[in-house]
């Protein structure tokens, strides 16, 4: 992204200002309430950003990043996502260090892996594991 954002201000200074639009550059120039949104395709999937601005100040912030997508318990008939499947049955070698789980997780997103919490099906934490 460094390279794009590089491009991007190259061009500007250049005088290729199709992309950008001087008018609404400055804060003051926006009005009241302002939205955006975006959307691309991350290496691991679907990224999207919403954001509302209210008097030149961020109002609401949302970002549904691949992580959001693929960490998805369960969907709307109530299949098993990625992870929860890839988990049942799953023993562990030692539960007081359960780093398949981690290497599980970390298989289909590595993002997410460092912030695996192992809870019992009640919520109860079972044990908290600190990866260095």
């Amino acid at each position: 992204m460094q390279g794009w954002y590089d491009q991007l201000l190259t061009n500007i200074k250049g005088g290729d200002v199709h992309t950008f639009n001087e008018t609404l550059w400055e804060p003051s120039s926006w009005p009241d309430l302002a939205k955006g949104v975006g959307y691309t395709e991350a290496p691991r999937g679907a990224l999207a950003h919403w954001i509302v601005i209210k008097d030149q100040i961020i109002d609401n912030y949302q970002a549904v990043v691949p992580s959001t997508w693929n960490a998805g318990p369960r969907d709307a008939a109530g299949q098993d996502g990625p992870y929860e499947a890839a988990l049942k049955g799953h023993r562990l070698h030692d539960p007081k260090q359960p780093i398949e789980i981690l290497r599980t997780i970390h298989s289909f997103d590595p993002c997410i892996a460092c912030a695996v919490h192992v809870v019992d099906p009640a919520g109860e934490e079972l044990v908290q594991v600190r990866v260095i």
